[in-house]
């Protein structure tokens, strides 16, 4: 009893460590690409830095066989889960704000409820549909308010860049639908270093004219730590400690973890004087919010026989 309650708070800091990783990344993410960094090489840089920090990481761990039809499969995930899903993001995030990117993150659960009754044909109750309902209005209003603020759009965001971010939770959704089931065959370590070489292999051949174009030694040392830290910490460290959450929480307790990451990027966004909060700000958050936690709930209420 002590054992699984010493492991469930182990999964709860992880859960929460990966969450507050991932809203720093947001506002530290957006001062370097304002200071000499465009979206795609930082891109390069968390796709193969990760690369090499998981498979570095993967020899202190157990070697797992992976079939040949998962190393097709891990083709599609890296697509997804990486390619699709962190160009979208990142470069979203060098034209809005960071509060609406860290807010944009939480309505990945309700695109992924929805890829799952398309694509899985799960049911979806009244209760989740007023949820979606719900975050489609948080989300929407947030692209309109940027759309309204043309005179400041580095302050309040950028609709370009909205979309983008929200495009990016949809790659992520389409990846946890459809290859989720690869994060419970394998390790974490056999996942993600399969994953990061394939994305690797198929972006960096594309970015890395740009990457070289780079003014390297133009860039100041509190630039270059904030790449280090979104691919070290916002990459390597978020990812481990979110599979190690996933292992022993419910889906619906890992989703709750998503309401972190606004609250950390709207308070470290405001400090650091890199962006405005406003009240449709706050509005967007309450129906988001309020959308994700009636999906979340509705879910656990689903799955909860089952579990017991």
């Amino acid at each position: 009893m002590k054992n699984e309650g010493t492991r469930a708070l182990g999964a709860h800091l992880s859960l929460l460590g990966a969450a507050v990783c991932w809203g720093l990344m947001s506002p530290l993410g957006k001062d370097a690409l304002q200071h000499g960094i465009s979206g795609i090489t930082l891109v390069s840089f968390r796709v193969l830095g990760g690369s090499i920090l998981f498979w570095l990481a993967s020899l202190l761990a157990p070697r797992e066989r992976v079939a040949p039809r998962d190393r097709v499969l891990f083709v599609g995930a890296a697509i997804f889960g990486l390619v699709c899903n962190q160009c979208c993001f990142t470069i979203g995030l060098s034209l809005t704000s960071p509060i609406n990117a860290g807010i944009v993150t939480t309505t990945m659960p309700i695109f992924a409820l929805i890829l799952s009754a398309l694509i899985l044909r799960e049911p979806i109750t009244q209760q989740k549909a007023l949820g979606v309902a719900l975050g489609c209005c948080g989300a929407f209003l947030l692209i309109w308010s940027s759309a309204q603020a043309s005179g400041s759009a580095l302050q309040l965001g950028d609709i370009r860049g909205d979309l983008l971010c929200v495009g990016g939770q949809v790659s992520y959704a389409l990846y946890l639908t459809i290859f989720g089931k690869l994060a419970k065959k394998y390790s974490v370590f056999t996942v993600n270093k399969w994953m990061f070489l394939w994305a690797s292999i198929l972006l960096l051949p594309w970015t890395t004219s740009e990457v070289l174009t780079t003014n390297f030694s133009s860039l100041s040392t509190k630039t270059l730590l904030e790449v280090g830290y979104v691919v070290f910490f916002g990459t390597f460290v978020s990812y481990l400690l979110m599979i190690n959450g996933q292992r022993t929480l419910r889906p619906t307790v890992v989703s709750m973890y998503n309401y972190v990451q606004p609250i950390v990027a709207v308070v470290v966004s405001v400090i650091l004087g890199l962006a405005l909060f406003t009240w449709w700000h706050a509005l967007a958050i309450v129906l988001i919010f309020c959308g994700v936690w009636l999906v979340t709930i509705a879910r656990g209420r689903r799955s909860s026989p089952a579990r017991s």
